[in-house]
Order: structure tokens, then sequence, then C-alpha cells
């Protein structure tokens, strides 16, 4: 207070040079306009600092959201060793070999040229990388060398057709412990008199997909019918008191009334199943609940991922979010794989990204030059999986592959929803590379 009287007070006679500061202050703006200014400027802040306490109150109940038992979703599994093994990044670091040969100097300016890919060599019979892809069989079981399965060549039926191999049947493998198989024979066999037969030696037979009707005791296959020219866009049912056959094939139909490709079946907790397929030339697809025996479809449909150009869908089911995997849609080639989530399984379907991790770009690319196939839960263990894929070998189909490996639903999802700038409230897919790995101790297929 005496300060600010001796500056009221003291002051008499001011000099030119204080004169000189009045007379530019008269000309200044009020000091309430300057005063509203700063308050527009802190009202900014303040609603900048909300919108950031509300995403960071978004993210924590993420972090921190519980599951229907009211426990923790963090993954509680992750104190097992061999998941932390699980969840390493694995590199791929694949030269792509050089040509084969020199060209003249006149062929090289005829033909400009085109850098090499590991698609090329994928999709190359005679690749130098042939067996990077394709590796010999040294412990696993040979279903190629089993005489009850030994498929014809593949040939296309015109030039350009599909690559194809002609109906052998349905051939079913048993295990304990999904490393020893056991061979049970053909369970559904192809037609090879009858050239109106659906199973007709000559037509296409794809996905076998078989689950377990508890009300009727019965085990049910649904698959993939079609012709040769891939035409007749249906699907087939058989039905079989044993899970190792023999199924008696029933019929097929297109459910709904619309073309289906690439399905899949999927059995929820509450023993509702659903059929999954591609439609309308691939470009969508649409789901619907089966009939309580599962023997056909009912009048209810979804169309989902419209226009999205989506197939081979792998469905499964954590903490009471369903998810898919599926690929895009480019022949025997492999491509990007996308996973999706939706709290309901009619839908709304939300993609969340590529799910594959390690190996390399490319790799990531084609799904580990692979298409999905079917998604297998670990029973005990919460959060993990075995994505099971078809590394499909276009030149010789009947040596086409399988890869599985470890898939974990855990973590925040890397980008918010198409529609909104919320990230859900779901995880994460993730399908991690391993050219070798082990399931967990103490795991075991009857939990």
């Amino acid at each position: 207070m005496s300060g600010c009287f001796a500056c009221s007070t003291v002051r008499v006679v001011p000099d030119k040079k204080e004169e000189k500061m009045r007379m530019r202050n008269k000309y200044r703006k009020p000091t309430a306009l300057r005063c509203n200014a700063g308050s527009r400027f802190s009202t900014s802040v303040v609603v900048l600092s909300l919108l950031g306490c509300l995403f960071l109150l978004h993210l924590y109940t993420y972090l921190h959201h519980t599951d229907r038992n009211g426990e923790e979703s963090q993954l509680r599994w992750n104190h097992h060793p061999q998941f932390g093994e699980l969840q390493e990044v694995e590199e791929e670091d694949i030269q792509i070999p050089p040509p084969r040969g020199k060209r003249s100097p006149r062929a090289a300016k005829r033909r400009p040229k085109r850098t090499t890919t590991l698609i090329d060599e994928f999709l190359d019979e005679s690749s130098q990388l042939r067996h990077v892809f394709f590796p010999g069989r040294k412990k696993a079981i040979d279903p190629i060398q089993t005489a009850a399965n030994e498929n014809g060549p593949t040939y296309q039926i015109h030039k350009k057709g599909a690559a194809r191999v002609d109906i052998i049947g349905v051939g079913c493998y048993s295990s304990k412990d999904l490393w020893t198989w056991k061979h049970e024979g053909i369970v559904l066999a192809a037609e090879e008199t009858n050239e109106t037969h659906d199973l007709h030696t000559s037509n296409v037979l794809e996905r076998p997909k078989v689950i377990y009707n508890e009300r009727t005791g019965k085990y049910v296959m649904w698959m993939h019918i079609d012709d040769a020219n891939y035409t007749k866009a249906a699907v087939g049912v058989a039905m079989s008191d044993t899970p190792d056959g023999p199924f008696d094939y029933l019929g097929s139909q297109r459910p709904h009334g619309y073309e289906s490709r690439d399905m899949t079946v999927f059995k929820d907790e509450d023993g509702m199943a659903y059929l999954i397929y591609s439609s309308e030339d691939n470009s969508e697809l649409h789901i619907g609940p089966l009939t309580e025996d599962y023997l056909n479809v009912t009048s209810v449909m979804r169309r989902i991922l419209v226009g999205q150009h989506r197939e081979a869908p792998a469905l499964f089911k954590h903490e009471g979010t369903y998810y898919m995997i599926t690929s895009g849609c480019t022949g025997w080639a492999p491509n990007e794989a996308l996973a999706h989530a939706a709290e309901s399984i009619l839908g709304p379907w939300e993609t969340i990204g590529n799910p594959c991790i390690g190996g390399n770009k490319m790799f990531r690319l084609t799904t580990f030059f692979a298409q999905s196939t079917f998604v297998l839960p670990l029973p005990g263990f919460p959060g993990a999986f075995i994505f099971m894929a078809d590394r499909w070998n276009p030149a010789d189909l009947r040596d086409s592959r399988y890869v599985w490996l470890p898939m974990i639903v855990a973590g925040p999802v890397d980008q918010p929803l198409e529609y909104s700038f919320e990230f859900p409230l779901w995880s994460r897919v993730s399908i991690y590379w391993h050219r070798k790995w082990r399931l967990p101790h103490g795991w075991s297929s009857f939990k």
C-alpha cells in the first residue's frame, strides 16, 4: 500500500520522457478490451483442457475396464513365461535372389525392368525361395501321401479359369496334443458316377466346418459347394452321429437366396449357431442364425462389411466381444488380413486394422503368405488363441499347407472407430510370426 501511495503523491512535474509515454498511452486500447481478449483465450484453454481430460478419462476407462466377473481384463496370463516368448517380435530377412541368366541390352530396352517382389517369388514354382514358403516335411503327418486321400493334379478348365483339383472328399484327422495326428479316413466321399451330384469329382468342395448340436446329438458339416466355373455359389450340409463320420450329404442351397462362396459357421456360448458367407460377387459378407437343428438358415440375415470385398471369415469371441479375421479377394495369391469387432454378432462390425506382427513388411501385408480359415481358443488361457490359415500353392494345390500362429487379444486398438474419433472399448488382435513356437505348459485340449 505504501508503495502505491508514493507513486500517486511523490511525482509533481513530469519530465519530457514521461510526457511522451503519457501521450502514447492515450491511443492504446482500453484495458477492459484487453481483459476480454484474455478471457476468450482463457476460455479456449479451458475447453481444450476439458477435452484432454475427457480423452484421458476414456483411455483410463478402457485400460481398467473389467469383465463380467469383475476381474481386471489386463493380461492375466501374461505372467506365464511362455506368453512372453510368443509376444516377442520375430523378424525375417529374406533376400530376393538375382535373376537367372543375363538378358541382352536389346531385350532390356524392349521390356522395362520391374522390381521382383516376394509375392512374385511365392507364385513362381521355379523360384529359388520355394523351400522358404513350402519347406520339406520332417515330423508332421503328410496327408498327401495317405493313399485314401490321394488327390489329382492341379489344372485349369480354360486359360482364364482358376486353378483347381477334382473333389476327392473331406478327410478327417484327430489329435490329443495338436502335434501328433492320426488319419481317420475320408468322412464325406466324392461321387464318381453321378455327374449331376454336388459332390461329383468335377465340382468344387471347399472350407468344410463341423459343429456339434447338443439338442439332436448330431455333428453337422457346412461347406462351400460350387461347379468348376464357380457359378453355383452355394452351401452344402451333411450330418453324422460321430465326428469321424461317415457324414450323410443332405443337399445344397443358396442361403437366403443369395450366392455364397467363402464361408464359415460359428457356435455361440448359448448354443446358437450362425452362417457367415461372402456374397454379391464377394463384395460383402452375409451373416444369419441357423435353425435349432443346425441344418438350415433362418429368415434373419444381415449384410456386413458392405463394399469392402472381404472373404475367408474366421470368427471367435472374447469377453463378450465378437471378433473376426478376413482376407481380401485375390484368388490363390495372399493379401492383407484385417481384424473386425462387434458388440453384437449381427453387427455393426468395425474394422480395427491388420493384426499381423513380425516377419517383415511383406509378411504382414500377405498374412504371412496365407489366408485365414479358423481361430481356435486355448482353454485355460483367456485372450490366447491359435490363428489357423491356409497357405495355398497355386502351382500344386495338393501341396498347400497350414500356417498356425499364436494370436493374442489384449491391449488398446491402433485406430479409432470409422464414424467417430473415439477408441472402442475392445482389445487389439495380434497375430505373432514365429517359425517355431510351442503351446504353454499345462495346456490341454480337454479342459
